[in-house]
């Protein structure tokens, strides 16, 4: 063999080595420029967003010493809490609900 085909034997053999990590690294790299594009992409989005209001319940009442409740806070029935109105009828509404038993201790807690 001539001094040329061990050159590019030699050549090849490094050619081919080196495919691999450098296709790998191409790969990397394309995937990582998508993932930026992505992330701008949603930061944008966020940040014309309009904030999230909380909207609190017309029947929201506040009984002093105790803290917040909604619904009709004179029932039987009501749960006394700010998350629930009561376990006969908890989304409500107390207007409507067949089940209301007005309890005599309370009644002076309506604010």
């Amino acid at each position: 063999m001539t001094d040329f085909m061990v050159m590019l034997t030699i050549f090849l053999i490094f050619l081919v080595g080196l495919t691999p990590p450098l296709y790998s690294l191409w790969v990397l790299r394309r995937a990582d420029n998508r993932v930026q594009i992505r992330l701008s992409q949603f930061a944008e989005s966020v940040s014309t967003r309009r904030p999230w209001q909380f909207e609190a319940p017309a029947d929201l009442h506040y009984i002093e010493g105790f803290g917040y409740a909604i619904g009709n806070i004179a029932c039987r029935y009501n749960a006394r809490s700010p998350h629930i109105r009561c376990a006969v009828n908890p989304m409500g509404p107390c207007s409507e609900c067949n089940q209301y038993e007005p309890t005599p201790d309370d009644a002076n807690l309506i604010a």
